[in-house]
């Protein structure tokens, strides 16, 4: 979607609200297809004494392996985002998003703040136990009959010495 802000740069008070759906389930992320539903947009731009801000919010669901187990789990996110729009070049560019030609592609934008905000570790649960590094059993579903203590074959004989 892409928005036109001439006239709300334009005019003080001036207020624009959006609401549409974003379709990104053949974007490619970890060499998978993780968004299983269009991500929600719903926002508003207005202009309030000669500034331009873009409050908006997304929810959308994703269905990725977890990071511990492997497991395929589904996750509901939701994230609330506020830019603060420019016309011109702004001396710092990480805070304010230029728009020369006062028209705003929100599908990238929204696209980059959600990357930006998803976690870095994706986990079916925060209790995750994740797979045995010995045998590689799934420790959620069936304990491991591993032993946890495993000693460093070239230390064995310092621990010889002990004994």
């Amino acid at each position: 979607m892409v928005l036109e802000l001439k006239q709300l740069f334009e005019i003080a008070g001036e207020v624009q609200t959006f609401e549409y759906e974003l379709d990104l389930s053949e974007y490619e992320l970890f060499s998978l297809h993780p968004f299983c539903s269009p991500v929600h947009v719903t926002g508003r731009v207005f202009n309030t004494a000669g500034v331009v801000e873009l409050d908006y919010s997304v929810q959308f669901s994703m269905e990725l392996p977890c990071d511990r187990c492997m497991d395929e789990f589904q996750s509901n996110y939701a994230f609330s985002f506020r830019n603060t729009l420019v016309a011109q070049n702004a001396a710092d560019r990480d805070e304010y998003i230029e728009v020369p030609d006062f028209r705003l592609d929100l599908d990238e934008l929204a696209l980059s703040d959600i990357l930006l905000h998803l976690p870095s570790k994706f986990l079916c649960s925060e209790d995750c136990q994740g797979l045995c590094p010995k045998c590689g059993a799934n420790r959620n579903r069936t304990p491991c009959q591993c032993s946890e203590k495993e000693i460093d074959p070239r230390l064995a004989v310092l621990g010889e010495l002990l004994k």
